[in-house]
């Protein structure tokens, strides 16, 4: 069966999806040690931000019995090192206000030397601040344009490369999209951004990771903070809590 990011049998909300098309955003979202509730805050991109992935994954944690909250510094095209040098700070001050059990780092695909160096080099940076208010660091591996699929490796390294550097959890979100079937549409229309379907594979991966349990068998139904509620087809759940699984 062949899926689409537009396949209306996915009918998530869209009005809690777009609570995260700005250019900063705060949401809530996460969990991780099984009974406590996690505190996440997200420091990313359009790749973040786009189907409001905190609310995701805040979503798969309630649908999971755990408690989560999660916040996110997201804009249009940034780095790791354009959040670094912003004159607002902004990212600077979310993680100094403390609370945090982790703190997720991300930006592009960074497959080439010069953007895996930047992001080496800028997770450093932000692993002092975070280690400051004592949250873990965790950086978030995304995937590379679509079609472009022998950057995946190179992708995934990087990425690795930069969460062994600090010792960060490693969300391997590009592997898993690598993992799942390729009729199960992922990207959005224009070749980079994820479709629901392929927040939802990240936000499956992000729960893994922290929990330290199987995504499989999660309900196929989407509870979000604000009331909204979204069910997915149940064999593409299937299909991609397994690629999640897989990867972990």
């Amino acid at each position: 069966m062949r899926m689409h990011a537009h396949d209306d049998r996915f009918a998530l909300t869209r009005r809690a999806l777009a609570l995260g098309a700005l250019t900063s955003v705060v949401t809530p979202a996460l969990a991780q040690e099984a009974p406590a509730e996690q505190r996440v805050l997200f420091i990313g991109n359009s790749l973040t931000y786009t189907n409001n992935l905190p609310a995701l994954v805040e979503a798969v944690f309630t649908g999971a019995g755990l408690g989560a909250v999660a916040e996110m510094v997201a804009k249009p095209a940034f780095s790791l090192g354009d959040h670094w040098h912003a004159p607002a700070r902004e990212a600077h001050k979310a993680i100094a206000r403390g609370g945090w059990s982790t703190v997720v780092m991300q930006q592009g695909s960074s497959a080439q030397p010069e953007s895996r160096r930047d992001l080496r080099r800028d997770a450093k940076r932000f692993a002092e601040s975070i280690a400051a208010v004592g949250a873990r660091p965790a950086l978030y591996c995304v995937w590379p344009r679509d079609g472009s699929w022998s950057d995946f490796d190179r992708v995934i390294e990087s990425y690795r490369l930069a969460a062994d550097d600090i010792g960060a959890l490693f969300f391997p979100v590009g592997a898993a999209w690598r993992a799942a079937p390729r009729d199960i549409r992922l990207y959005s229309p224009d070749g980079l951004h994820p479709s629901v379907y392929g927040s939802y594979l990240a936000a499956l991966v992000i729960f893994a990771v922290l929990s330290g349990e199987s995504p499989v068998g999660l309900p196929n139904v989407l509870t979000f903070k604000d009331g909204a509620r979204g069910r997915l087809p149940e064999d593409v759940v299937k299909t991609l809590q397994d690629a999640a699984a897989a990867v972990v």
